[in-house]
């Protein structure tokens, strides 16, 4: 594959990922109760794994494997734990 196509398919994701974390970013900051900025935190999470794979990919770099998937445990043991122990917000 010619290299500056392929850098310009994998520039197209980047500049997707990044607007999804300023939305995401917003969500977190202004979400009216505690329940929408965990669903902001859980979407942020995701799309550092995407920018990741991403990363990955540009530069067959394969050892950011790792980090993706102790990102993804800690993503998960984190989004238990607060559901688990969350009380309800006053309204």
């Amino acid at each position: 594959m010619d290299p500056e196509l392929y850098t310009t398919l994998l520039i197209i994701p980047a500049l997707l990922i990044s607007a999804a974390l300023a939305i995401t970013v917003w969500r977190i900051i202004v979400g009216p109760n505690s329940l929408d900025r965990l669903l902001g935190l859980d979407g942020m999470v995701a799309m550092m794994q995407c920018a990741a794979a991403t990363y990955i990919a540009w530069t067959s770099d394969s050892t950011v494997v790792y980090a993706m998937m102790v990102i993804a445990m800690l993503a998960f043991i984190s989004t238990v734990a607060v559901t688990r122990f969350r009380k309800r917000d006053v309204s």
